[in-house]
Order: C-alpha cells, then sequence, then structure tokens
C-alpha cells in the first residue's frame, strides 16, 4: 500500500475549509507499534518510535529512506523536539525522560518523583520558558510487550512538570487513570492532557508558576480511545483515535476526521510551513499535506 485516497469527514460545516492531499502517502511500513514522530527542520527528517521492536527509526525527506537511529532504545515512546534543536524522548523502560546532546550523550531530566521510579514516561512536551512537561501511566511496567514487567512505586499515573531553574520534578495533575498525550494551546494558556483509560481529552488553564487549575473534559472519543494530540494555529485540536484523527474546535465541537486505515497512535505536523502531517498508526508511518499549519509556539 503506497498511497491511498484521502478521506476527510466533515461533522461540523467549519471544517468544510480543513482539507489536503488527494491521496495519503504510506512513507514505511513493518513496525509492531509506532508512536511518537518528531520532526527535525535543520536535518529534514523525521524520527518516530517502534516501541515493542525497542528502536527508534528515522525518514529522510531528502531520499525517503528509512533506517534504525537507535536500538536499543530503552523501549521509548513519545518525543519532542526542544527550541535548542534536541531530542527529548520519553523512554517506558528505563522509566525516565532524556535528552540528547549535540554530540549524542543523553542528559537525564527526570526518572524519579520524591525518590521513588518513575512508571514509564509516556509523552512530552516543553514550554517556553524551558520547563519539561510529561505524563506516567503505566503502560511500559505492565507488562515486558513495550517495557519491563514490574511493580509501580508512585501509587498512581500522573502528570509532571520538570522545572527549568533547578530540575525539580513536581506532579501537576494527580487525577487521571492513564494520562497519555499532551499539548499546549498556541499562546500556553491552556494544556490539553488525554485519558486513554477514560476515552476523553481534558484542558487545564496553565498558572503563570506552572500549575494547572480547571481539568474539565474536552471531549470523549467515539472511537476506541484517544492517544496523541497536537494543536493547529487556529486553535483547532486535533487527536488521535482507532479510527483516525479527530479535529475539534476550540468551544469543544467535533469538526470531523481524517480517516486512516489503522488505529492512530501519534503524530504532529512538520515540514517547513509545519503543515505536512506524519502519522504513526499501528505499524505503518503515513502522511499528506494539509492546508492548515501546526502551532507556532513563543520562542520558535
Amino acid at each position: 500500500m503506497d498511497r491511498f485516497r484521502t478521506r476527510f469527514e466533515v461533522r461540523d460545516e467549519r471544517f468544510r475549509r480543513v482539507n489536503g492531499d488527494e491521496w495519503t502517502e504510506c512513507l514505511w511500513t513493518g513496525g509492531r507499534w509506532l508512536e511518537g514522530p518528531a520532526w527535525f527542520s535543520a536535518g529534514r527528517h523525521l524520527v518516530f518510535s517502534d516501541i515493542p521492536n525497542d528502536r527508534l527509526l528515522r525518514w529522510d525527506e531528502t531520499t525517503g529512506a528509512v533506517g534504525v537511529f537507535r536500538q536499543p532504545a530503552g523501549y521509548a515512546n513519545g518525543h519532542t523536539v526542544d527550541r535548542r534543536g534536541r531530542l527529548v524522548s520519553c523512554e517506558q523502560g528505563r522509566r525516565r525522560v532524556t535528552r540528547t546532546e549535540a554530540d549524542g550523550t543523553d542528559t537525564v531530566l527526570a526518572e524519579r518523583w520524591r525518590g521513588k521510579r518513575l512508571n514509564s514516561p509516556n509523552d512530552v512536551v516543553e514550554h517556553s520558558d524551558g520547563s519539561i512537561w510529561f505524563t506516567d501511566p503505566s503502560y511500559g511496567i505492565d507488562s515486558d510487550y513495550e517495557g519491563h514487567r514490574a511493580e509501580g512505586e508512585i501509587g498512581g499515573n500522573h502528570v509532571y512538570r520538570v522545572d527549568p531553574h533547578d530540575g525539580e520534578v513536581r506532579r501537576v495533575a494527580d487525577d487521571f487513570g492513564q494520562p497519555n498525550g499532551l499539548a499546549f494551546s498556541p499562546d500556553e494558556s491552556l494544556l490539553y492532557v488525554v485519558d486513554t483509560r477514560a476515552k476523553h481529552l481534558r484542558r487545564f488553564a496553565v498558572t503563570e508558576g506552572g500549575a494547572l487549575r480547571g481539568g474539565e473534559v474536552f471531549a470523549t472519543c467515539d472511537a476506541g480511545s484517544f492517544d496523541g494530540v497536537r494543536l493547529d494555529d487556529a486553535g483547532r485540536v486535533w487527536v488521535a483515535a482507532h479510527d483516525g484523527l479527530h479535529c475539534f474546535d476550540p468551544d469543544g465541537t467535533l469538526l470531523g476526521k481524517l480517516h486512516l486505515p489503522e488505529v492512530v497512535a501519534n503524530f504532529t505536523f512538520g515540514g517547513p510551513k509545519r503543515n505536512q502531517l506524519y502519522i504513526c498508526a499501528s505499524s505503518s508511518l503515513f502522511s499528506l499535506r494539509v492546508n492548515v499549519n501546526g502551532a507556532r509556539y513563543p520562542g520558535w
């Protein structure tokens, strides 16, 4: 399957303005469970996870080639690229969040909270103040499939913030079943966090001191469960689900869907104009160019 016809489903008339390539490309297939695509603008390449195979893969836009970027990879799941162009990774197997430096060495950003080991960090984003925010569900310790079976030490699955000044790991939300994907609004005043167990997406207000307020349910999934989440520059919220990507207006209305043939785990906006969608879905990496642009955050 090299490509297939793109199918946007309109649920609200406001979604008719959203469109893209007539054909969606399959850039690569052959993974066990793909996750965490991270776009590197300078290198024109994408790094993504194949979690059960414990490897990071790299797709090169200039050649179309896919190769192993890192193996073993600590059963890495979600990633982000920070404002200095460095890869930040959630390593489920090593139960930590790391940053890959320019010389290839790793800096551990978080591995414990109050002296206890994290469960299995899942997804991560950076705030313009330099803080790192990540979710910590139990998937990597539930079995040996995408991590190492172990007993949790913390007693729950939470959301954390790594302080940019002293490196302290602070818990910012503690009432989740399985926190998963997370993303800031374009002005960073809001944080959206998926709870996969509850099959919904929540929205928090971000305070100046780095705390969260609110946490109301923003949207509920009608096709399996939500996973990764991203926003475009109009503030629309895109969420991965079992039947593709769901797009919500900031008012919470389901505007429409982009249907995919495999269960979607995560995705990102890439390319020089942030209008190329890269989508990790089950065993395949898909891509199409759309007429919306991913959010540009302060400091980029």
